[in-house]
């Protein structure tokens, strides 16, 4: 079957593999749509933290069940969305219903093998039917429930003033959700005609640039008061150690985006604040039907967040180009 990897750094291949041959307990999809993802960008460039090359990339997709599945709902031909998080079942967090952060989490595309490919097995209950979404729309779910687990995590309350740092497609998918959620969205980011580009296409009018006189924007636009919520999806130390001035007295500051490097932050005014510090990671069966929910009733802009089209004969082509460009793209779409 036709796959896509990458042996190296700054190397796509396009490559013949064989078909997947049936598993007891997976289900056989072909994959029809690829989400690409900033991770996809940071594995090709070679600044992924926690990979091995060669490695087939690709975590956000969706697809058609080919056979294997027990349940009626997954029977063949049925269009699916493929949830890339594998669980163990039986460590403390999958225990408490918390399978998002499972201490041997397994994430295709990064940890294993992933789905830029013509056909993959995936254990069933990795499958939520896609329903009524166009396969395209269903290759973006996942992307948006990673910001949805990160609204739901934070108790946003309605009327909270929420800042999102970091205007990629992470941080633009949390400012979708903390709106839908009730909140005042304003987003932060470090090039204005990124901010121009989202306020254009998502309606995000409230925006401030980070960098030197951020923290005075952000006074400005509070009276003082600063942020309720702040939400950083930068994965950028310097800008999540800066996240910390942007929180109000007792409001929370939830970090999207990760790096492997320390963080650190000012204890005193932190307890002076009473601040509430959280991690969130991936997401959940929850956090993908919410998503679902909001797309099949019109409240999530799709056309708007797919800014890039390609297919997976051209993407070892494609991904370079879209990288040379001035900004990378907010969504790519990758079709089967």
């Amino acid at each position: 079957m036709r796959t896509v990897i990458c042996p190296e750094p700054g190397r796509l291949e396009r490559i013949e593999i064989p078909t997947p041959e049936p598993w007891p307990g997976f289900v056989a999809i072909d994959i029809r749509a690829i989400g690409i993802c900033g991770t996809d960008f940071h594995i090709f460039e070679g600044t992924h933290p926690f990979l091995q090359y060669p490695r087939v990339m690709g975590h956000e997709l969706s697809g058609v069940v080919v056979g294997g599945a027990e349940s009626a709902d997954l029977a063949p031909g049925t269009a699916v969305v493929i949830n890339p998080y594998f669980s163990c079942g039986d460590c403390v967090a999958c225990r408490k219903g918390r399978p998002n952060c499972c201490a041997t989490l397994r994430v295709l595309g990064v940890h294993i093998d992933g789905g830029m490919c013509e056909r993959i097995l995936v254990p069933e209950t990795n499958l939520y039917p896609a329903g009524s979404l166009s396969l395209r729309d269903a290759a973006m779910i996942e992307f948006q429930a990673i910001g949805a687990h990160a609204v739901r995590r934070s108790a946003l309350a309605k009327g909270d003033r929420v800042l999102v740092v970091g205007a990629g497609p992470i941080g633009v998918g949390t400012a979708i959700f903390a709106r839908l959620a009730g909140g005042a969205v304003t987003l932060m980011d470090i090039s204005e005609r990124r901010l121009d580009f989202i306020a254009d296409r998502f309606g995000f009018t409230d925006r401030l640039l980070a960098g030197e006189g951020a923290l005075a924007g952000v006074d400005r636009m509070t009276g003082g008061d600063r942020f309720d919520v702040v939400f950083d999806a930068t994965g950028s130390p310097r800008a999540m150690e800066a996240s910390f001035d942007f929180v109000a007295s007792g409001g929370t500051l939830v970090f999207v985006g990760v790096r492997a490097a320390d963080i650190t932050f000012s204890d005193p005014e932190f307890h002076r604040k009473e601040m509430t510090l959280m991690a969130t990671r991936n997401a959940t069966r929850a956090d993908f039907d919410t998503v679902m929910s909001a797309v099949r009733g019109g409240r999530v802009p799709m056309d708007a967040l797919n800014t890039h089209t390609g297919t997976l004969d051209t993407l070892p082509q494609s991904m370079p180009a879209w990288m040379a460009g001035a900004e990378l793209p907010l969504k790519a779409v990758v079709t089967v």
